[in-house]
């Protein structure tokens, strides 16, 4: 078994704390679905636009524009 990887640590000075990490394994890339986030505005939701197969965040559904009553009514409530 090799070990390419090696970490050498030396005390120059007082030392309190090391922290040593590496990055895990990588999700597959989302394949097939495609974001718009070029119109993104303060308090965007994304929604998703059939015409084209996109999901878009932008001025056109933010939570300020849905209103009382609509599937997300409770986040205009928050402020």
């Amino acid at each position: 078994m090799s070990s390419p990887n090696k970490v050498e640590v030396s005390q120059i000075s007082d030392v309190t704390t090391v922290e040593i990490t590496t990055a895990g394994p990588q999700g597959p890339a989302a394949a097939g679905v495609t974001f718009d986030v070029s119109g993104k505005v303060d308090n965007s939701i994304f929604y998703y636009h059939a015409a084209s197969d996109t999901f878009k965040a932008d001025s056109t559904t933010t939570k300020q524009t849905l209103v009382d009553g609509g599937n997300f009514w409770w986040l205009i409530q928050l402020e």
